[in-house]
């Protein structure tokens, strides 16, 4: 079935399984992409940054791998909060355009001979790199139009006019006390884009695209009392792909 062919839900769960097995290695991610349809596999790493790219009879998706707390280099990605100059307009947080720089004169040859339909996903930092990816294509006359992004438990990527540049149909999913969606913070200047998918503290879906500030607010409340409860930190488990994936299948 062509991903095209799919509603947002069933998209969205291929999505998630596509981050979560970027963070594979290069033969069991190919075995997997195998059970979803994907009959050709290709491994993009470069100085620490990696991305996949899989692709069937009418689709290519290129999942962009997150972050591991062990590596070094996805930390210092992270930690690179500074605002710089993007390759497209206004500014981008400069360590997430630091390990898209490291893999886009790989990846950007490969998807400008490509005449079927383009898809991008991503996990944490891999969901920054899909983002300014994604961009990058949406604004290239080479490129075939990039169909859709979906994201989960994205940080922050750029400022206002970064943001408002995009144009793109991004689903950006979050789930509750996900604490890697609140950083890099707004007083930085940086803001979120996308149609928000908000996972609620009790397993449904929120996918009006709106903050209901005063319900998240309550529901993180309920999310962090839960999870001490079950002895662990709401705003780091939140944040596990796992955890993406279980609501998605239950929605």
């Amino acid at each position: 079935m062509s991903i095209s062919d799919m509603d947002v839900k069933q998209q969205s769960l291929l999505f998630a399984k596509l981050a979560a097995d970027a963070y594979g290695t290069k033969a069991a991610v190919s075995a997997e992409a195998k059970k979803h349809g994907f009959t050709k596999t290709k491994f993009y790493d470069n100085g620490g940054a990696q991305a996949y790219r899989f692709e069937s009879k009418t689709d290519v998706v290129v999942a962009c791998r997150g972050t591991q707390p062990t590596e070094f280099n996805d930390l210092k990605a992270d930690l690179k909060a500074f605002p710089v100059k993007s390759e497209t307009i206004s500014r981008v947080h400069r360590g997430f355009k630091a390990e898209v720089d490291e893999l886009w004169p790989m990846i950007e040859p490969d998807i400008e001979k490509v005449t079927k339909k383009i898809w991008f996903c991503g996990h944490s930092l891999g969901a920054a790199m899909a983002t300014i990816m994604a961009s990058r294509c949406h604004l290239s006359w080479e490129i075939a139009p990039v169909q859709a992004l979906f994201t989960y438990g994205s940080p922050r990527v750029g400022w206002p006019g970064y943001v408002k540049s995009l144009k793109l149909i991004h689903y950006r999913w979050q789930n509750n006390n996900d604490i890697v969606t609140r950083v890099p913070l707004r007083v930085m200047g940086y803001r979120h884009d996308g149609h928000l998918m908000y996972i609620r503290s009790n397993g449904t879906i929120d996918d009006s695209g709106k903050s209901h500030i005063w319900r998240r607010f309550n529901d993180r409340l309920k999310g962090m009392w839960s999870g001490l409860k079950k002895g662990k930190i709401d705003n780091f488990s939140d944040h596990g792909m796992a955890e993406y994936i279980h609501h998605l299948e239950n929605w």
